[in-house]
């Protein structure tokens, strides 16, 4: 699979996970309309990484929470899906993606929305976070005591729901 397909002119992008230099590279002087970015929770590396590095590349992105982004597909505010992946198996029957990429793959094939993958060159991800960092935000606790949490940082995106 290529890294090389770019949000195409005038199209409106929804951005996840944590792309390389190259991909931001590839936006210079491109004309995309809007970049919908998710926040990437529970390290927020939408809002963190993503955000900067476009805003860096002179594009303002409008940075939405992670679960929003059906919301989106709804209002048909989506016209194409650009996500960032870990690692792809040697016959490229899928991808480990960031979690959250998987709902992103069956809303996209739903709405008839192309998807790109990208490798990105990030390779010490976890697998699993810990369940401490969903019951803060910013410090604040948000959840009661005496919750469990579970928090898998990573999934498997079938080749089936993205455009290669």
């Amino acid at each position: 699979m290529k890294n090389t397909e770019i949000p195409r002119k005038k199209s409106i992008v929804l951005l996840h996970g944590h792309f390389s230099k190259l991909f931001f590279d590839t936006l210079k002087g491109q004309k995309t309309s809007e970049f919908f970015v998710l926040e990437g929770r529970p390290n927020l590396e939408g809002a963190n990484i993503t955000c900067r590095e476009l805003i860096k590349n002179k594009i303002t992105p409008t940075l939405i929470t992670d679960n929003m982004a059906g919301f989106l597909f709804y209002k048909g505010l989506v016209k194409e899906v650009q996500l960032a992946a870990y690692d792809m198996d040697e016959e490229e029957k899928g991808t480990l993606c960031p979690i959250g990429g998987l709902i992103l793959g069956v809303l996209a094939k739903k709405h008839k929305i192309p998807m790109y993958v990208h490798l990105n060159d990030k390779k010490d991800y976890l697998l699993l976070g810990k369940p401490k960092e969903i019951f803060s935000f910013n410090g604040n606790r948000v959840a009661p005591a005496g919750i469990k949490g579970y928090v898998p940082l990573v999934e498997w995106l079938p080749k089936k729901y993205f455009t290669v």
